[in-house]
């Protein structure tokens, strides 16, 4: 984990979810991240990032919000060419959800091609709001 571990030690403050602007109805709304923050497949359990980008979404097994996000998200990789889903365990994955200062599930987190975070959020997105965030990704 030397990527997270790093981005973390480095520029640790602003990688927590407080003070994150609210969207709709108590939503987190997407928001950009502070450069340094990079994370590789095998950090997240996968087998390679997306071409274009990849939406890293953190759950945990009795959240119903993880249920809905994990739709869409699972939509919004299917219409864009190049975008991969990936679902991490958040109670399996603790060293890496301290290390990112993941506070609640769901958060997503939308990686570049190069695995370098550039938006996150924190509860239920919105899909305008994903297929906003991957605009800045790709």
């Amino acid at each position: 984990m030397t990527g997270a571990v790093a981005g973390a030690a480095e520029g640790g403050a602003g990688v927590g979810t407080s003070g994150m602007p609210r969207g709709q109805h108590g939503r987190t709304a997407m928001r950009g991240r502070g450069a340094g923050e990079w994370l590789t497949a095998g950090e997240i359990g996968a087998e390679r990032l997306g071409e274009r980008a990849t939406l890293v979404q953190f759950s945990s097994a009795f959240c119903r919000p993880c249920q809905a996000t994990r739709r869409v998200l699972a939509e919004v990789s299917g219409m864009v060419g190049g975008v991969a889903h990936v679902e991490v365990d958040a109670e399996s994955r603790l060293e890496l959800v301290r290390a990112l200062g993941i506070t609640s599930t769901p958060t997503v987190l939308v990686l570049d091609a190069r695995g370098r975070v550039v938006r996150r959020a924190a509860g239920l997105p919105r899909k305008v709001d994903i297929i906003a965030a991957l605009g800045e990704a790709v």
